[in-house]
């Protein structure tokens, strides 16, 4: 009897010491990138990119190593930054995603040239192709994660290069600028004060959106009701707020999020979503800029469609219903990693 209890505790202490080696070998391989330089860098590459206008480098940072999963997070704007995709690091990284932060040319982390023929959907569709064969993706474990403007790119990126995608996330983004419009216009103008939207009304008239006054009315009566809920505001969003490239945001986007008037202002590629044949999911949110509907019916006019509701959340669900939003991200990439979509 004695013996075999010392037989067993032999056993027990071989399995835990196996089941940390082996943990710890997985720790390694996650975390190491096995650059050609010996020097460690935390994930941070600088990415050239070719553009008409001559050679530039953008900012990207890597998380893990999944050859199965690498996915790219395009971030909002234009011009924003990474920085208020930060929530995702504590998310993917339990998962064993492969995953990059990654400021887009322009943004405050890469390079910003002053050529303004750069700023087209066009060239940073090209742009987001070269980072993807920078960070070795293709069609067997590349998947486009973009919000809101980012939202905009990753539906372009799709239309041009899906042939080396796996999956497509779409978060809080319409197929149609004028649709969303049209929805600022009709549903979210109503639901402020008459006083407030007549104020804001007049100084959009006099193309006074220098004025301080301006944002005084959008951050409460906008922003935070339908932009990020949270009553303080994370810090990676008030850091890459602070970041924003005002010049590249404003002749894309307009001067706010309340509709967009900018170059981006006639963008519509709602008839061309029958085109995307990859898994996609469409992200909307009851306090959404964008219309929850309009999500929903993208999801069913792409050829794999999932739509994914967040009831408490706005622009940056990610944020104000972080767990419903996470959770059915992560679910959809591992739905798609075993093609059950």
């Amino acid at each position: 009897m004695k013996m075999y209890r010392i037989l067993l505790i032999l056993l027990l202490s071989l399995t835990i010491s196996c089941q940390k080696e082996n943990h710890t070998q997985s720790l390694t391989d996650y975390f190491t990138y096995k650059e050609n330089s010996t020097l460690e860098s935390a994930g941070v590459k600088m990415i050239p990119i070719k553009t008409p206008v001559g050679n530039f480098k953008v900012w990207t940072k890597r998380f893990g190593t999944n050859p199965k999963i690498k996915i790219l997070l395009l971030h909002g704007g234009p011009a924003m930054t990474h920085e208020y995709m930060e929530c995702f690091e504590t998310f993917f990284q339990r998962e064993g995603f492969e995953f990059y932060e990654y400021d887009q040319l322009g943004s405050y982390y890469s390079d910003q040239p002053k050529d303004s023929t750069l700023w087209t959907t066009e060239r940073f569709v090209e742009e987001v192709e070269q980072v993807r064969k920078a960070i070795n993706a293709d069609k067997e474990n590349f998947y486009v994660l973009g919000n809101s403007w980012g939202g905009i790119l990753a539906m372009e990126y799709a239309l041009k290069y899906q042939q080396n995608l796996k999956g497509l996330l779409i978060s809080n983004m319409m197929a149609s600028a004028p649709d969303y419009g049209k929805y600022a216009e009709k549903v979210l103008s109503k639901q402020m004060k008459p006083e407030i939207l007549t104020e804001i009304r007049t100084l959009e008239a006099k193309k006074d959106f220098n004025n301080p006054r301006y944002m005084e009315l959008l951050i409460p009566n906008f922003y935070h009701e339908h932009l990020c809920r949270l009553k303080e505001w994370p810090d990676g969003l008030n850091r890459a707020s602070k970041h924003v490239n005002g010049e590249i945001y404003t002749m894309m986007q307009g001067p706010s999020e309340f509709g967009i008037s900018g170059r981006l202002a006639k963008w519509d590629i709602k008839n061309r979503l029958h085109e995307i044949e990859v898994p996609t999911l469409m992200i909307g949110a009851k306090y959404d800029t964008m219309d929850p509907k309009a999500m929903e019916e993208q999801s069913k006019l792409v050829k794999k469609g999932r739509f994914l509701y967040c009831p408490n959340g706005s622009h940056l669900a990610m944020w104000d219903d972080q767990q419903i939003f996470m959770k059915g991200v992560i679910e959809f990439i591992n739905d798609v990693n075993s093609n059950k979509i």
